[in-house]
């Protein structure tokens, strides 16, 4: 069995003749964590979606996605639902938009699992709701299984998400942009809530992410990319030490330091 659980060859996607990922490749060792780092319109958060499938209408790639050894872009729909949502999993970036305010946060987890475990009663279902709940550290998880996301803060809703992607034990779970929305004291906790999911669970994890400093405190490996394309790739101790690419350094110079006057983001022009 390869030690290379991901890996992402030349793909690129297109809305007819534009191309927002232009040719873009890297690879994830099994429970490795991979942070991929870039403004807004960079094409981060449209490469994750073409790994799990999920490319909204009008959008077609090319390339590879190769996961423990299958390209999923050469899988069918019916196959790759089988992969998605159970092997590959994923924590969106706004949970009241993913959430539906219909249903129990509690019947919507179970729905998660059932829909991957044939032949689960919904009493085993909601048992295990309750159980991936307590592992996100929600207090009385067995009360508040019944709750709707309306009565959930930012951050609990965030930690339901994550228990949705653990409950089926997913080898690899995307996390795209899971703590834009919520404060630094809360998106402190749903970092460390994450370090310490893929350490007890040994789920490999891709973090998409505009913040430098979110990446740092938990990939090992990061990719930068600028315009669709991918303008340096490393260690994460080296691209914080030693960033070679212009494009990476502005991005370190725009993280907001106690000691230094406010800035703005120069836009390099990268190499297009």
């Amino acid at each position: 069995m390869s030690d290379t659980l991901l890996d992402v060859r030349e793909l690129s996607v297109s809305f007819g003749d534009v191309c927002v990922v232009d040719g873009i490749g890297f690879d994830l060792p099994r429970g490795g964590a991979l942070g991929i780092v870039g403004e807004s319109g960079s094409g981060k958060s449209m490469t994750s979606l073409a790994v799990m499938g999920l490319l909204p209408a009008g959008a077609s790639s090319t390339g590879g996605i190769v996961f423990d050894g299958v390209d999923l872009a050469t899988l069918t729909e019916r196959r790759m639902r089988a992969i998605r949502g159970d092997r590959i999993a994923m924590v969106f970036q706004d949970p009241l938009s993913s959430l539906n305010p219909y249903y129990t946060v509690g019947m919507q987890i179970a729905e998660a699992y059932r829909s991957h475990r044939s032949g689960v009663g919904r009493r085993a279902a909601r048992q295990a709701a309750i159980e991936a709940m307590e592992r996100v550290h929600i207090r009385e998880a067995g009360r508040r299984v019944d709750d709707y996301p309306h009565q959930f803060s930012g951050g609990m809703r965030q930690r339901v998400m994550i228990a949705m992607a653990l409950i089926t034990e997913p080898e690899l779970i995307i996390a795209d942009e899971p703590t834009t929305a919520l404060d630094v004291t809360v998106q402190a906790q749903i970092l460390d809530l994450l370090a310490e999911v893929r350490r007890d669970t040994g789920a490999a994890l891709v973090l998409i992410t505009h913040d430098l400093a979110v990446v740092s405190a938990v990939a090992d490996r990061v990719v930068v990319m600028h315009r669709g394309r991918v303008v340096e790739t490393g260690a994460a101790e080296q691209i914080f030490s030693d960033p070679r690419h212009e494009y990476t350094r502005a991005l370190l110079d725009a993280v907001p330091r106690i000691d230094d006057e406010i800035g703005e983001l120069r836009d390099t022009g990268g190499d297009r």
